[in-house]
């Protein structure tokens, strides 16, 4: 007997049902798992499992050890680059902070007598590796010593924050490159088009000093680029609009 007001359970399998609820029904309980599962993220990469890139990482042992130090904001930002070349380098270290002056890790590498310690970063101070011949490159960096290079990873005013506070940093040999190619971070603005990520920034130092015959630094690119797909497709599929009109040809030669 059923009383005033009361309210009879409903498991969504009613016999009463019409077809077009139970479609109704069907479709909001695909959508509530789909976003459910995007919701989940990778403990390694930190985006969300659909958008995983872990599965595009063949780690790398270059001869160079890359030391990427990253702002504190920049840590948690699933399109860091800087996370995502650390993943990808076997024998590369990663440290957050925004004064690095008194970090124990970072000074024991710069103090190791078998370490030659550099900044890669922009400057007029800066050695342009790219306006060396092959023999001045490879004469630039003692060839008795662990080359160890210093990357900043962050947005550029955090970046020169970084450089500003971290004494120990400002004595250290400088060096640069001329990129040959535009930035394919199309995903976040850049202050000009030939800016490079942190990821990019590491791949065309390989290129440049360690010149390796199999081109193994690549899946570094294999591996941005995935990202940078992704997540053009998520926002092109979900009707935002790109910053940057390459965006959508991005995606459209990538499918």
């Amino acid at each position: 007997m059923r009383t005033h007001g009361a309210v009879e359970p409903f498991d969504g399998h009613s016999s009463r049902v019409s077809p077009t609820v139970e479609k109704y029904l069907a479709v909001r309980k695909a959508r509530e798992e789909q976003a459910f599962r995007r919701r989940q993220e990778c403990a390694n990469c930190l985006r969300a499992v659909t958008t995983c890139y872990c599965a595009h990482i063949k780690p790398l042992y270059p001869q160079t050890h890359f030391a990427i130090l990253i702002h504190p904001l920049e840590v948690w930002r699933s399109i860091a680059s800087g996370r995502m070349a650390h993943l990808c380098l076997a024998n590369s270290s990663f440290y957050k902070g925004c004064d690095f002056t008194h970090h124990r890790a970072v000074n024991a590498l710069i103090a190791d007598p078998a370490n030659y310690c550099v900044v890669l970063s922009p400057g007029e101070n800066s050695l342009n590796l790219s306006a060396l011949n092959d023999d001045s490159r490879r004469t630039a960096f003692p060839a008795d010593k662990k080359l160890v290079v210093f990357l900043i990873d962050g947005t550029w005013s955090q970046a020169a924050k970084i450089k500003r506070e971290s004494l120990n940093l400002k004595p250290l040999p400088h060096v640069c490159f001329t990129p040959q190619a535009p930035s394919q971070f199309l995903v976040r603005r850049q202050p000009r088009s030939y800016c490079y990520s942190t990821i990019e920034a590491i791949h065309a130092f390989i290129d440049l000093v360690e010149q390796p015959r199999e081109r193994h630094h690549d899946n570094l690119i294999d591996v941005f680029t995935a990202m940078v797909n992704q997540q053009i497709e998520f926002e092109v599929r979900h009707g935002r609009k790109a910053t940057r009109g390459q965006r959508l040809a991005a995606v459209q030669a990538a499918f």
